[in-house]
């Protein structure tokens, strides 16, 4: 069964693929989309958050639809030697309110879920079903299948979505609280005051394996908790692996997941920070990009995103060796070090930082004065590869 021939056939619900239909629906409402994803929603089961300094004014007003939660009085960090409130303004989005904000403003017929794609190529996508559907171009926003050709480590998390059995008196974010027993990585818990009695709990890790114990985590969220003085009711629960990228051959990368003809966005395209593993403002800002070049042919519209990306890797390289720095010169227990330093820095450094936009400047004050590692181990760490990201598909 053939369906019918549309200007963009998107893969993949995730951030970039619905980000980039609601850009290229705002922009050019006259074109035909088809946004494909295996899942039953969109967004999977996840929760996207950003600093207000982040995203341009349009970018702003591209998520401006979609309900989310913001806290304009700043965010608070804290450290075993060093606390301190930021007055930036943070931003979070549930998976839950973007699959509702894409439903409410995408077109009837556009969103196909519980689609498994079965090959694409610049014509179009066969689905599993046996059904083909044709586009002038495609889009492919699945994520990362594979990265052996990439190093670095991982950031492990799980989160906890709780109801408070009475208010729990916090009125801004706690973006970092490293002081906490680390067990043998860079750990930190993070939390968001969503109401008066809701809470979302993220325990993370920057360690050296993507081994993800959820029984362990679940018990150190609760430990937490307890500490915190805060029960309830669990309403959710959230669990990630994503890759901290130290290095590695990029074009490699880009071939693994190339198929000619089709353009490749997100993670599967390289678009996301390589130490923090943010990816909203890239795709946010790719999926702009996309809006603006609509009639591109398919086949120019994956060499444009093919160029940004290997742009974006060259504009990343100091984020990517501040990453070795951190795996390969810092103890597991001592990697703390390096946040707490670079919590001491300028407001405007530490957003720009967040927003991948350093300056000259910026890099030179994150790295000198008394460094947070021994300099012999940070030398020895950028001479020495990384290991290698074997994800699985």
């Amino acid at each position: 069964m053939n369906g019918a021939r549309h200007d963009f056939a998107i893969l993949g619900g995730g951030l970039s693929g619905g980000l980039t239909a609601l850009a290229l629906h705002r922009a050019r409402p006259d074109l035909s989309l088809c946004l494909l994803d295996q899942g039953e929603a969109l967004g999977g089961n996840h929760r996207w958050s950003w600093f207000g300094s982040d995203l341009s004014d349009a970018g702003t007003q591209l998520l401006s639809g979609l309900r989310q939660t913001r806290w304009d009085q700043g965010y608070d960090v804290r450290f075993p030697a060093h606390a301190r409130t930021l007055q930036a303004r943070y931003n979070s989005l549930s998976s839950e309110d973007f699959d509702a904000g894409l439903r409410r403003e995408l077109p009837d017929g556009t969103i196909r879920t519980r689609a498994m794609v079965e090959t694409v190529d610049a014509g179009g996508v066969q689905l599993t079903s046996g059904e083909t559907i044709r586009a002038r171009a495609v889009i492919d926003c699945r994520g990362i299948i594979a990265a052996p050709d990439l190093t670095g480590g991982w950031q492990v998390f799980m989160g906890r979505h709780l109801r408070t059995a009475r208010p729990h008196g916090l009125t801004r974010p706690v973006i970092m609280d490293a002081a906490v027993a680390q067990h043998g990585a860079y750990r930190f818990v993070y939390v968001l005051p969503l109401g008066l009695d809701e809470l979302f709990i993220e325990d993370t890790y920057y360690a050296d394996s993507p081994v993800l114990d959820r029984r362990m985590l679940a018990s150190r969220i609760q430990a937490y908790c307890d500490a915190q003085g805060w029960d309830g009711e669990i309403l959710g629960n959230e669990t990630g692996v994503l890759p901290v990228v130290t290095g590695g051959d990029f074009a490699a990368f880009q071939a693994a997941h190339r198929s000619p003809g089709v353009a490749v966005a997100g993670a599967r395209g390289g678009f996301f920070h390589p130490l923090t593993s943010y990816s909203l403002p890239q795709a946010v800002d790719t999926a702009l990009a996309i809006a603006a070049d609509a009639d591109l042919p398919g086949a120019q519209l994956a060499a444009l995103l093919e160029a940004r990306a290997q742009a974006h890797w060259r504009g990343t390289r100091f984020y990517r060796q501040l990453g070795t720095m951190l795996f390969g010169a810092a103890l597991p227990e001592e990697r703390y070090r390096v946040f707490e330093r670079f919590y001491r820095l300028s407001e405007p450094l530490i957003e720009r930082f967040y927003a991948a936009r350093s300056t000259p400047l910026d890099k030179a004050r994150v790295l000198c004065g008394k460094p947070p590692v021994p300099i012999g181990r940070a030398l020895h760490a950028l001479r020495t590869p990384g290991a290698r990201l074997e994800i699985a598909a």
